[in-house]
């Protein structure tokens, strides 16, 4: 082995008889460094925005939800948060209500969704309260008014600001309306606090009431929608899910974090895989050249293969020879890609080479997470599309007839 790698090195560092050769063996080099620098640093780029996405939900959204099947009305919510509620890794538990309904303003008549909470619990399972940046996160409720608590834009669609009176009214009045002469079912709210998610969904079409206020508004009764529960550790949903669905019982749904936004991720996942497809083929085209390369530089070789024949080598040996030397250019082209790669989402972290538009997107520059199993899956696809390039001419080599080879030379 030690003796095929030697003459692998010798014959891709020497300097070749046609100087072509040696121009289409660094292209080679390059374009597989390029190639892997440039999936590197994509695949960085969706995995920073992937990870920025997941903060900015599951900082407005819990880590599970528990939601009855069928009618989606929990009556005696007590009772199934004293199921889960003793699990260690639970950092908080609170009831829910979420439901459809209009706001009206002065300005603007917008439908929404309108979700029903404890403010008083709300923290242990969402971060919105720490992101009401106008105002505060708390109802004080009175027989007359209720509070709520508004998304930035649709405050601005609103033009509503902190003390100023909605009037919210319930989806279900107004699907009676259609068959009876009745009135939409309507309460007034003041405008308590207005938050920024970093999600213009939610800032959009989201709105906090009282848990007391939405069960009157959506006629309810003592009835939520479900329980929402958040973990010492996110990775745990799953497992966490599994664990706490035969305790709750078929009767309810039980939804992580991922499963509440699965469209969102598998399309993002599919983007990915449709990024990291499209990138090989700069490889691809790369390898294209190491083939090149190596068969010229068998034709350069011939008699050199027909001598090492005639002193026993075989023809195991022979392709072994150009195929290290076709695993070598991969290996130069890898490490080199990898480095420039790291580099790049280096400099980007720290400078922001490529800035965003602060008044269109909610980030100053493209988000970088880089991870090492990135590293390993592209390494690994150069290093096998490398191996496939240097596998023709190495079997092409092999079938050199040592006395033909070596006749006219």
């Amino acid at each position: 082995m030690l003796f095929e790698r030697f003459i692998a090195g010798r014959y891709l560092l020497s300097k070749k008889k046609i100087q072509f050769i040696t121009i289409i063996t660094f292209i080679s080099i390059v374009g597989v460094a390029i190639g892997v620098a440039a999936l590197i640093a994509v695949l960085s780029v969706f995995n920073g925005f992937n990870q920025y996405q997941t903060k900015a939900l599951t900082g407005f959204d819990p880590h599970l939800r528990i939601e009855p099947q069928g009618d989606n009305k929990l009556v005696d919510y007590n009772l199934l948060i004293s199921k889960v509620k003793d699990e260690s890794e639970i950092t908080g538990i609170a009831p829910f209500t979420m439901n459809k309904g209009v706001i009206s303003s002065k300005r603007d008549n917008i439908v929404v969704f309108l979700k029903g909470v404890d403010d008083k619990k709300i923290a242990e399972v969402s971060n919105v309260k720490d992101e009401t940046s106008i105002g505060d996160f708390v109802f004080k409720d009175n027989e007359n008014f209720g509070g709520i608590i508004l998304g930035q834009t649709l405050a601005a669609k609103l033009m509503a600001r902190v003390l100023d009176t909605l009037t919210v009214m319930s989806t279900s009045g107004m699907e009676q309306a259609l068959t009876q002469i009745v009135t939409p079912k309507s309460l007034k709210f003041v405008v308590r606090g207005i938050f920024d998610a970093n999600n213009r969904d939610y800032d959009k079409y989201y709105a906090f009431i009282s848990i007391r206020y939405a069960q009157q508004l959506f006629d309810l009764g003592s009835s939520v929608n479900g329980v929402e529960i958040r973990l010492n550790n996110i990775n745990n949903s799953e497992s966490f899910k599994q664990k706490i669905q035969p305790v709750v019982g078929q009767e309810f749904a039980v939804s992580t974090w991922y499963d509440l936004h699965s469209d969102l991720y598998s399309v993002m996942n599919l983007e990915r895989w449709v990024a990291y497809v499209i990138l090989s083929l700069i490889i691809a085209v790369a390898t294209f050249n190491i083939l090149g390369s190596l068969t010229m530089t068998v034709i350069e070789k011939k008699r050199d293969i027909g001598i090492l024949k005639t002193m026993g080598s075989t023809n195991g040996s022979i392709i072994k020879i150009f195929m290290f030397e076709g695993i070598l250019i991969g290996i130069y082209g890898t490490i080199s890609g990898c480095l420039l790669g790291l580099a790049v989402c280096l400099l980007q972290i720290k400078y922001k080479l490529f800035a965003l538009d602060v008044t269109v997107y909610s980030i100053d520059a493209l988000p970088i997470d880089m991870r090492w199993t990135d590293f390993v899956f592209v390494g690994l696809a150069a290093m096998i599309l490398s191996f496939l390039a240097s596998l023709y001419p190495a079997l092409r080599a092999a079938k050199q007839e040592p006395i033909k080879a070596i006749r006219w030379e």
